[in-house]
């Protein structure tokens, strides 16, 4: 979390220094420490592209999920369009059975209107031939009251058989036009309606064969991004281990020529109320660094550097390497009126938890325990406990 490194311009002050310190051995640690600022370029070109590919997996991935959710509701269409002309069909089956009987019975209704016809033709000719008696000619002709009766009779029968025929003629055949007519347009109208659902549902299953081989594409180009970041994460590893290789050469080297330890340097007045814990180039500001918030300043100096407290207080952290994370062994000294100052990364501690140290003690010693990149001092200016920019302090 609180990872540092030696910045490029940082890094000519860095060796400067060493120059002074290592002697005829300054070649190897410089071309150590080109090689680590190499190193670190590229991982941090690998790491950006790591993101870029992380970020790209992620759109594919929603992509994916979106042409699911697209493809499942097309499936849910088309079952409902699937069921809804299996209706259409049972129904158009109905209806075809039920033309078969109409059918049938429009044959029957055809035969008894021919006969009806036939039937209506013979009387119309045996009335042409016989002529049609008027109530006179039967008044006339008859013998009596009791013929005059039956014949009258007989005659109203005749007429009503007449009108009875004709009747029937029309009847059976309005039927038969209205039975021709009411099944024509209920097939037509089902076909019609079993032909747009067809349609529909041809057009849906289009859509989800569009929609699924969208889909595929996405997979497969996902799969490839993920093959690619996986390599690219396997090359950071590598990268890693090369950088962390180099930086223990380097580490070697500075141990080889520090036995003994430093002796504390002069104070390091600033212009602020703060003395410099040690004295060496800042590599590396306050302020946003690698997409997080760097809280401090990082001062290069040789492992086992002497740190002098910044201001007369006392010790209210001391914390060891397993307990702080990325800040090492880690103290933090309170000078009163909310003013803290933070010292991390350190090989070891020169005071103990609620000891009162003056300005300019010595506190602890230079390192590069936790998340680092090469021997320096992580130094904090807290404010109440909000992180300050340091050198508005020195």
């Amino acid at each position: 979390m609180f990872k540092t490194r030696l910045a490029p311009v940082a890094l000519v002050a860095a060796v400067a220094a060493l120059l002074v310190l290592l002697s005829g051995g300054a070649a190897p640690a410089e071309t150590l420490y080109e090689k680590q600022e190499e190193k670190e370029a590229h991982l941090s070109e690998v790491r950006e592209r790591k993101g870029v590919l992380t970020t790209t997996i992620s759109r594919y991935r929603a992509r994916i999920e979106r042409l699911t959710d697209e493809v499942a509701a097309l499936r849910r269409r088309e079952a409902e369009v699937e069921a809804r002309l299996a209706a259409k069909q049972a129904e158009l089956n109905r209806a075809v059975a039920e033309l078969d009987v109409a059918k049938k019975h429009l044959e029957v209704v055809k035969a008894r209107l021919k006969r009806a016809l036939v039937s209506l033709r013979d009387r119309l000719v045996a009335i042409y031939e016989a002529g049609t008696p008027d109530l006179l000619s039967v008044i006339v002709d008859s013998g009596g009251y009791d013929e005059l009766v039956n014949r009258t009779e007989y005659l109203n029968r005749i007429n009503g058989l007449d009108e009875a025929i004709v009747l029937r003629v029309r009847d059976l055949r309005d039927q038969v036009k209205a039975t021709v007519a009411r099944l024509r347009s209920a097939k037509n109208r089902i076909e019609a309606a079993r032909d747009a659902i067809a349609a529909e549902e041809q057009a849906l299953a289009s859509a989800r064969d569009a929609v699924q081989s969208r889909q595929a594409k996405l997979v497969a180009v996902r799969r490839d991004r993920e093959a690619a970041l996986s390599k690219i994460s396997a090359h950071e590893h590598k990268v890693e281990g090369d950088l962390a290789e180099i930086q223990g050469e380097i580490a070697a080297q500075l141990q080889a020529t520090s036995s003994a330890p430093l002796p504390a340097g002069p104070i390091r007045n600033g212009s602020g109320r703060l003395i410099w814990p040690v004295d060496g180039p800042v590599v590396s500001g306050f302020g946003p660094r690698w997409g997080r918030m760097h809280e401090g300043i990082d001062i290069a100096v040789p492992a086992g550097t002497p740190i002098r407290a910044a201001a007369s207080g006392s010790v209210v952290l001391l914390q060891s390497e397993s307990g702080s994370g990325g800040y090492g062994n880690f103290t933090c000294l309170d000078h009163g009126g909310g003013l803290q100052t933070c010292y991390a990364h350190l090989s070891s501690f020169a005071v103990g938890s609620g000891q009162s140290v003056g300005q300019g003690d010595v506190i602890g010693y230079v390192g590069c325990t936790g998340h680092c990149y090469g021997d320096h001092l992580h130094f904090e200016v807290r404010i109440s406990g909000a992180p300050t920019d340091p050198l508005g302090y020195l």
